[in-house]
């Protein structure tokens, strides 16, 4: 009986596999996407006992703004014959940068129980100088409580990462989950050396 993966015991395990995805199945699939004008945002659904893809998408943002990545991927996934399609819950989401608000509402109604992220909102403002994630949070869902100051507002969480409907999961937060300090040290080289291939995807809007 396959074991099924425990992200506070095989914090390791998933990272690693995550990363590994993200290198040989996702990053080529980005050359391409990029190469036709859209950002280099992708995501995956892989089932939970495994960590196997079972759908990988990219951003789609040049025929349409509602297609990034993890609408794209989500679209793909209840494509997939009924039959052959597995209870989301029984899967992992992954996305290669902080799901944006539309993106969290997606998974959230369609019962993935955690997804997993490799760039921060932070990051990819500064890396990539997209800023959209985190301002509509802002203007749009964040409310100020009566007796809030410009400060205490803006110390207040975009999101609610922890809720009844998933967890989201930084691959950095989960780095901090594995038990031995080389193996935390071996796996946040690693996380770097796979955000520099980012590096050679310049976004250019046709």
């Amino acid at each position: 009986m396959t074991k099924v993966i425990n992200p506070a015991q095989d914090a390791s395990v998933i990272a690693s596999t995550l990363l590994r995805v993200a290198e040989t199945q996702v990053i080529p699939k980005l050359r391409e996407s990029v190469a036709a004008g859209n950002y280099p945002f992708a995501a995956a659904v892989l089932m939970q006992e495994d960590l196997k893809p079972v759908t990988i998408s990219t951003n789609d943002d040049h025929d349409s703004p509602l297609l990034h990545g993890e609408t794209n991927c989500i679209r793909e996934f209840f494509l997939i014959p009924k039959p052959s399609r597995p209870a989301p819950r029984n899967t992992v989401f992954f996305s290669t940068h902080e799901p944006c608000s539309m993106c969290l509402s997606s998974i959230a109604w369609t019962g993935f129980p955690v997804v997993y992220y490799l760039f921060t909102y932070e990051d990819t403002r500064d890396l990539l100088g997209v800023a959209g994630d985190i301002h509509i949070l802002e203007e749009v869902f964040r409310v100020r409580a009566p007796g809030d100051t410009d400060e205490t507002l803006r110390e207040r969480p975009l999101y609610n990462k922890r809720n009844s409907y998933f967890s989201a999961i930084s691959i950095s937060e989960l780095i901090d989950e594995i038990p031995d300090e080389e193996g935390r040290r071996r796996t946040r080289e690693e996380v770097e050396r796979v955000k520099s291939l980012w590096d050679g995807l310049n976004h250019v809007r046709l």
